[in-house]
Order: C-alpha cells, then structure tokens, then sequence
C-alpha cells in the first residue's frame, strides 16, 4: 500500500562532479538497467544501435558546448554508479526513445528504466488563494514499477542555489531552488524533435537560474533537441506558462481566475500544428477539461491546498482520470505527487497516487525573494487572461 512508503529524500554536496558520483552511487541499480540499451525496452523506431548511439554522441557534442557543468554532474554519476557515461547520456536523450502513447503496438506501459511519463499541472496565483500564496499542484504519472525507484534529492553545489527536486535516478520530473523558483510540467509530443540539449537534461539547467526570466529563457534555449511544457513560477507570486517546441514556443500568464492548468497536449493555437500524437491529445484533454471543471466548481471562492489536492485526488474518466491508477499489476499510474507553496518555500509531497500516499515536506531552509522580472522581457510576451502571445 502506498500508505506505508515514502520517497526516499538523498542529500548532496560539492563540485558537479561530487554530487553526480553520489547520485550514482545512490542509484547504481537504476542507472544500470537504464544503460543496458538493449534490454531496456526502449523503442528503437525503425533505427539501429549504433545510429541511436551516434545520434547521442552529437546531442552529447551539443551539450557539452552549451552546459560542459551539466555533463560534469551526469559523468559523476555514471562513475558513482560504474556504467558507461556514453550510454548514460544516450539513455538521457527521450527524443531517440520516443515512444508515442497511441502509437501502433503501444500499450502505455513502460518499463522501470523510462523517465518519461503524463503528468497534471494546476497553478494557483496568490489573487485567488485563501492565504495569498501562490500554489503549484502536480501528479506525475509513470509506469507502476517506476515507483519503487522515485527519489527525492537536494543538491548543494556551492555558488549555485539550493535545489530540491524529485524524479528517478538523475533525472529531474518537478524541482525548486532557493532562489524561490518553481519548475513544474508536463511531456508534450512535438514534431519536430532534433539534435540538440535534451529537454530532460535541459531541466536540470533551468533550475539553476537566479530569477523567472532565465528559467524561461534556458527552457527555451536554442540548441534544445525538444522541450517540454514548463509550469514556473516564483516566490514573488509570478507564474508562467511555457509550452514549447524544438523550434517554437508559446507563453501565458494566469488566467483571469488566476489558473494556469496543463496536461500533457499542446493548448495554444500556435503550437497545435506541432502535436505529433492527436490520438493521446484527446486522452490528454480528458483530464484537462476536469481540472478546470474542478476549478470552476470552486467560482470565485479562493483556493487552498485541500482544494488543490482533491483536483490531484480526482477519479474521473478511469484510465484518463487525473489521479490514474493502474489496471492490474502493470500500466501507467501516478506515482508520486506534490503541492509548493511558492511564497514560503514549503513543498508537500507523497509517493503513489495523492488519494493514498503519506504525506512527506521539505522546507527550504532559506527562501529567497528573487528581484522583480520585467514579465514584457519575456520572449514573445504574454496576455494576463490566459491566452498566448507567440512570436
């Protein structure tokens, strides 16, 4: 039962190198089956080994040009673990595994060495909660062996901020720094995936940003294989919405009730064009359209975290419902949860599906109050009613 499980929470610190090789140290066994390439499950989409391997070598080429600290942290932990750190960096590239959910022969279950999943996102402006915090809320949805290997980490890199994140092995699903940042989001299938940062490694660098408008802009850095949708947001009370593309992007604000809700399809008119997966877009809609019927329900009355986690709680449409639980022994299902209070640091969180989970915290044991962001500087602007601006 979820109820008697925690996430473990591992604690790190020193050089990039340091902390990777502790990493590694504390994952050796997911790290090892994630490099065993040709018994990981992973789809090879019509290409062989050794393209997959050479595809690696140049996102590895790309990124050691753009984040040569990034792969000093992955290194370390390909030695703390004692696997190869070529196949740790190719088993970090989802855009040569990718594997759409309603694809020919795709049943949705993945095996426990993948790290991409479906995930809900539901962000609360501080305007429209009971405490005037802002509010993030986020189910992360995995295969259901994957669960056992969900970790919790703070990295302690001096010079850097404070970073507390969850997710699997190195690999970062949802994370916060002590700069009062807060990285949230969803995997989004784009069409025009390339060689580039990969968009799970590319987290990693967001999080080190000092303010809202680096976070933004490193999201949507220019040698980005893909990217994800990200959910950010600061301890100020700004939050921002970013879905993006290998070559495009689209930013919103919160909406005039001070929502920003997003699963795992693209939403705004610029970036439908680049859907790649229509069939799982309208699973993916399901449970979008229920947290905003959720949030609806609630009118204009203002939110508070037990709200936010009977929407993560929500049982709804089954297979598609927002808290997702699997059918039989295998599939995808929620496999941990959380809610961050943004303005004070504070994060709850929980292993398994919110509805059964124990609850676990992590508080920030400094919180700062990064300076205010010019919001026009961001690229391509945004509309505070929830609608997008491209460029």
């Amino acid at each position: 039962m979820d109820m008697a499980q925690e996430i473990p929470l591992l604690r790190v610190g020193g050089s990039y190198r340091a902390v990777g090789r502790q990493i590694g140290e504390a994952c050796a066994d997911v790290l090892r089956r994630a490099t065993d390439l040709e018994h990981a499950g992973l789809p090879r989409n019509g290409r062989t080994m050794d393209q997959l391997l050479a595809d690696a070598g140049r996102c590895r080429a790309i990124t050691q040009e753009a984040f040569p600290w990034l792969l000093e942290e992955l290194d370390g932990a390909a030695e703390g673990g004692d696997v190869d750190p070529d196949l740790l960096f190719a088993a970090s590239v989802e855009e040569l595994w990718e594997e759409r959910p309603s694809q020919p022969g795709s049943t949705e279950v993945q095996t426990e060495t993948r790290t991409q999943g479906r995930c809900t996102d539901v962000l609360i402006a501080p305007e429209a909660t009971t405490t005037g915090h802002l509010l993030v809320a986020h189910n992360n949805d995995l295969s259901a062996s994957s669960q056992t290997d969900v970790i919790a980490i703070e990295r302690d890199v001096p010079g850097d901020p404070l970073i507390f994140s969850i997710g699997i092995g190195p690999w970062i699903s949802v994370g916060w720094s002590s700069a009062g940042l807060s990285l949230t989001g969803n995997e989004v299938s784009p069409t025009d995936e390339r060689h580039g940062v990969p968009r799970l490694l590319l987290v990693r660098a967001q999080l080190r940003a000092r303010s809202l408008l680096d976070a933004v802009n490193l999201g949507v850095h220019p040698k980005r294989a893909s990217a994800y949708n990200s959910v950010l947001a600061d301890s100020r009370g700004s939050g921002v919405n970013v879905e993006a593309s290998a070559t495009d992007h689209e930013i919103w604000l919160p909406d005039r009730r001070g929502a920003i809700v997003h699963t795992n399809h693209y939403v705004s008119d610029r970036m439908a064009g680049y859907e790649a997966d229509q069939p799982y877009a309208v699973r993916s809609a399901r449970r979008l359209d229920r947290a905003r019927q959720l949030l609806a329900e609630h009118g204009s009355a203002p939110l508070d975290q037990q709200a936010l986690m009977a929407i993560l709680s929500d049982h709804l449409n089954g297979q598609d419902a927002i808290c997702r639980h699997p059918a039989g022994e295998t599939g995808t299902k929620t496999v941990f949860w959380c809610v961050a209070d943004v303005t004070d640091g504070r994060i709850d969180y929980g292993l398994g599906n919110p509805c059964r989970s124990r609850p676990q915290s992590y508080q920030f044991p400094s919180w700062e109050t990064p300076a205010a962001d010019d919001l026009s500087l961001l690229p391509f602007g945004g509309l505070t009613d929830g609608r997008s601006r491209s460029g």
